[in-house]
């Protein structure tokens, strides 16, 4: 018997966010119905992916990674060189 798909829930923090005329699309998701932590994954506009290595307690924490690191690097960090976190 094969093992049920898990869905993927995603935070409503996910979505596009522009800085500095640059547009990437925070992920942040969970397999839904479980208490996993979540994951916080940065694409850009070319389609390039920076993921944290790490996940989070909740969502909010995962949203705030993402801004702590646009304060430090600014968001062209993302296009420039995707990365691990």
């Amino acid at each position: 018997m094969a093992a049920p798909e898990l869905k993927i829930k995603s935070s409503p923090l996910s979505g596009s966010v522009t800085r500095d005329g640059i547009t990437v699309d925070v992920h942040i998701y969970r397999f839904a119905g479980t208490d996993d932590e979540w994951t916080l994954e940065i694409v850009d506009h070319e389609g390039g992916h920076t993921a944290w290595e790490g996940t989070f307690a909740d969502d909010q924490d995962a949203y705030d990674a993402f801004e702590q690191e646009v304060a430090e690097r600014g968001i062209r960090s993302f296009v420039e060189q995707p990365v691990t976190h």
